[in-house]
């Protein structure tokens, strides 16, 4: 068990789960130490089946499911994997996306707007889409992705900031369709994680550091039981930088 969290006979689906160390990774090995069965899915097939592997090697129950989330196809293969195999779906976390598109709008092409809403928002309408009955069989929770820039856009960063205020707000009225069939809908809307990646990017500027152990902790108390009356809520995880 992860610490105070149990999951125990829960079946949960994370998606962006391929690299080590990021925050797909960290999530989904945190509900696999509290107790949950897991479908990692994401868009590299090796590194999914080789997370599984890892993860199986624990102890810990997974499947692996891959390819592009921004097709409906794909969306309704993870969840069928997780009904197929589990029987049942209790738990999805879309962490699928990231800041891919960093400038001046002047600069911005068409094509690189386009991807950052799909790897942003269009996942997790998808993943929800196609996961939302099998959720309401189990009275589950979706927990997604959004960002500190929800809460405070930057300069340079307009089209990462609509995004992740569009799974924010895609949140929040998706709690409200779904409330009646009991499952629940959040976000996480993390600061600046402290990953390698991150660490490198910013070379020797002051940052406000959020440990990947907060960012676990959020997401797996969203999922929770103990979360059982929280629903269209966006948590913001960033240490103080709000």
């Amino acid at each position: 068990m992860a610490g105070h969290w149990n999951f125990a006979g829960k079946v949960v689906l994370v998606t962006g789960v391929a690299r080590v160390g990021q925050i797909g990774h960290a999530v989904a090995l945190a509900f696999g130490r509290a107790g949950a069965k897991l479908v990692l899915c994401d868009r590299n097939a090796v590194e999914a089946s080789a997370r599984a592997r890892e993860f199986e090697a624990e102890g810990i129950e997974a499947r692996p499911t891959a390819g592009d989330l921004t097709e409906p196809d794909i969306a309704r293969l993870a969840v069928e994997t997780a009904l197929r195999h589990f029987g049942r779906l209790d738990v999805v976390v879309n962490v699928a996306g990231g800041l891919t598109t960093f400038g001046p709008i002047d600069g911005t092409a068409v094509a690189d707007f386009d991807r950052e809403i799909n790897i942003n928002l269009k996942t997790a309408f998808l993943v929800s889409q196609a996961a939302a009955g099998a959720l309401g069989e189990s009275k589950g929770a979706i927990v997604n992705f959004a960002s500190v820039a929800f809460f405070r856009p930057q300069d340079q960063m307009a089209v990462y900031a609509a995004a992740k205020a569009g799974v924010a707000a895609f949140t929040q009225s998706l709690a409200l369709e779904l409330r009646d069939r009991n499952v629940r809908v959040n976000a996480v809307a993390p600061g600046m994680v402290r990953t390698g990646d991150n660490v490198s990017s910013v070379g020797g500027s002051k940052v406000r550091w959020v440990e990947m152990r907060q960012i676990t902790d959020g997401v797996l108390f969203l999922a929770s039981d103990a979360a059982d009356a929280i629903t269209g809520h966006v948590l913001p995880i960033t240490n103080g930088a709000l």
